[in-house]
């Protein structure tokens, strides 16, 4: 009985072990913010949940010499995109002028410039569950 425990116990760790080395860190900065103000909101989004739901992980900073960092922790392996918004005035959302203009810079993964929102196709990454890191200028 006490074997069977014990080799119990060990497959649960193995499995425990295999799956925590399956995860590693993220780390996102972001380079070329206009000014100190307000702070940068960081949100990873796995395919299924791309700008359509609450991402997968999110993170926010303070802006300090025109950057901003965020290490994202124990993220599995697999495709991710990151979106950054340097929201200035701290509201938490994207702010819009009248004719539907965004007024507050935004990037991705991708380092994509294009006009609109962002896009899967152009922001994913392959993240090995090992350290990413990861440069995107707005």
């Amino acid at each position: 009985m006490k074997t069977l425990i014990l080799l119990l116990a060990m497959t649960v760790g193995a499995i425990a072990n295999a799956q925590a080395q399956n995860e590693g860190k993220i780390q996102a900065t972001v380079t070329n913010l206009q000014g100190d103000q307000g702070e940068v909101l960081f949100a990873l989004y796995t395919a299924d949940k791309f700008m359509k739901q609450e991402p997968d992980f999110s993170a926010k900073a303070s802006i300090i010499d025109g950057q901003a960092k965020v290490n994202f922790e124990k993220i599995p392996a697999g495709t991710y995109s990151l979106v950054v918004l340097h929201d200035k005035n701290g509201n938490g959302r994207m702010d819009f002028d009248s004719s539907g203009m965004p007024q507050e810079a935004y990037g991705t993964s991708g380092n994509s410039f294009s006009y609109g929102p962002p896009n899967w196709a152009d922001s994913n990454f392959s993240f090995d569950g090992e350290t990413e890191e990861i440069v995107i200028r707005l």
